[in-house]
């Protein structure tokens, strides 16, 4: 910003003072001054004061003016700022209000700007919740030791809440969609203003007495309620709820407020819950795992089931593998193998026999013509011809005797066959479901399925009669 050469006073730091040299300042530098010197004297100031026109934006933020008797003062509280002490804003209410000094610049309006919000007589409220905790911890109500297991599976429920809350509400829709069998027992009650504490701790007592006098299963009982101030949860916060719920035989669950609200029934509680949803949830979730297990179960089982049953087929392919290894076909296939070595061994024996004897005659007649003995020759001549005659003889002998002996085999082999023996008017009796043979009807019972292999077909039956063998008379 150009500066004239000449002026009558000079901004400085934190005051105006006279200047030989005079500056010419826009609207929207006095401004940034003013701001930059509010802003820096006034950080985290804390004012007293009752609200007036007060509005909140669709933007969230909200803007009201603080006044006392004699001025006021303009403030802008945004979206996100406050805490849960936010909705003890409204026309007429007396607080104290955190924040910083600024100036809101297009009107050149110092306003403040809140970050903490409390309501007036906040501090003796929270006084007194300091001195009732410091007590009751002293006398050991906090004391975890005491405290007792919230069931895993509650059978009934019990509820000290207000009928139009929605506390009750946000309950009631987490156990309907998580587990909708739960049976609730519901005491109202008011959870604000005067007299509250006493019906609450009234209400605790009460559940406990139905429980004892009816034998009906009460498990917990939940008390609780929405979000709100310090004052709007103080019925919470009394020594006789307190006791109440120290004193209750059945366990309980608090759940009051919002998750950074803690009341004294928390503290005594045996279980505390962020928020009534939260404390449904936590009384239904072994429910809810359950319900995940058995629909895992199933799967499981389902898969085990697969495995049993191809654990199954492997075994059934291994006996039909076993079974064909010792099936009567292949002992007669070995069988008819080593005949036809035997026979290949006695022809080659033969062979042999008769290639040793024909060189053995060839050697005698190779030595009687060297001789040249007429006699000899003529009587050696017919005694080859015998030798020959009982040689062959003894080879054809040999050769029948093994001819029958092979066909002998041939014929037991072929009596053996079940094939032969099916067509002698015998059948087999098989296990339709293995295919297994059936050799004792003690196995059997009247009802069960029987396939029968004749010696052409096969007929499908059912027993209606069982006799076993010692039953059979002689």
């Amino acid at each position: 910003m150009a500066r004239a050469p000449k002026s009558q006073w000079e901004f400085g730091d934190d005051l105006f003072k006279p200047s030989e040299i005079r500056a010419v300042l826009s609207v929207t530098d006095l401004t940034l001054q003013v701001k930059r010197v509010l802003e820096k004297g006034f950080t985290s100031v804390w004012i007293r004061g009752e609200i007036s026109n007060y509005r909140m934006q669709a933007s969230g933020h909200a803007y009201f003016v603080l006044k006392d008797a004699n001025s006021q003062l303009g403030c802008v509280l945004f979206r996100g700022q406050g805490g849960a002490q936010r909705s003890a804003l409204r026309d007429g209410a007396s607080v104290v209000l955190g924040g910083d000094v600024t100036v809101y610049e297009p009107r050149g309006q110092y306003q403040l700007r809140v970050t903490q919000v409390e309501a007036e007589g906040l501090g003796a409220l929270q006084a007194a919740f300091e001195r009732l905790k410091q007590k009751l911890a002293a006398e050991g109500l906090f004391d975890p030791a005491r405290k007792r297991p919230i069931p895993a599976f509650p059978r009934r429920i019990g509820i000290v809440t207000s009928p139009t809350g929605a506390a009750l509400q946000d309950v009631l829709h987490v156990i309907e969609r998580r587990f909708a069998a739960l049976p609730i027992v519901l005491v109202p009650v008011r959870v604000q203003g005067a007299g509250a504490g006493a019906e609450i701790a009234a209400a605790v007592a009460r559940l406990n007495s139905w429980r004892e006098q009816s034998g009906v299963a009460l498990d917990v009982i939940l008390v609780t309620r929405g979000g709100g101030s310090l004052e709007d949860l103080w019925a919470f916060n009394e020594e006789i709820v307190a006791r109440a719920i120290a004193a209750s035989a059945v366990p309980v669950v608090s759940a009051v407020g919002h998750e950074i609200d803690f009341t004294i029934a928390d503290f005594v509680a045996d279980l505390r819950a962020a928020t009534p949803s939260a404390a449904a949830e936590i009384l239904t979730a072994d429910y809810v795992a359950s319900a995940r297990f058995v629909a895992v179960a199933v799967e499981r089982m389902r898969r085990r089931v697969h495995q049993a049953l191809g654990a199954r087929r492997e075994e059934m392919d291994d006996c039909r593998r076993r079974l064909h290894r010792v099936h009567p076909r292949r002992r007669l296939e070995a069988q008819a193998q080593y005949l036809d070595e035997l026979g290949e061994q006695l022809r080659r024996r033969a062979g042999a026999r008769w290639r040793e004897q024909s060189r053995r005659i060839e050697g005698l007649r190779r030595r009687l013509v060297a001789q040249r003995p007429g006699a000899l020759l003529i009587a050696a001549r017919r005694n080859l011809d015998d030798l020959q005659q009982r040689l062959q003889q003894s080879v054809r002998l040999g050769l029948k005797r093994q001819r029958q002996r092979i066909v002998r085999a041939e014929s037991v082999l072929r009596l053996l066959a079940p094939e032969n023996v099916l067509e002698r008017g015998y059948s087999i009796t098989l296990d339709p479901e293995t295919g297994r043979v059936i050799r004792d009807a003690g196995t059997l019972a009247p009802g069960r399925r029987l396939r029968t292999r004749l010696a052409r077909g096969e007929v499908s039956s059912v027993a209606t009669q069982v006799q076993p063998a010692a039953d059979v008379p002689e």
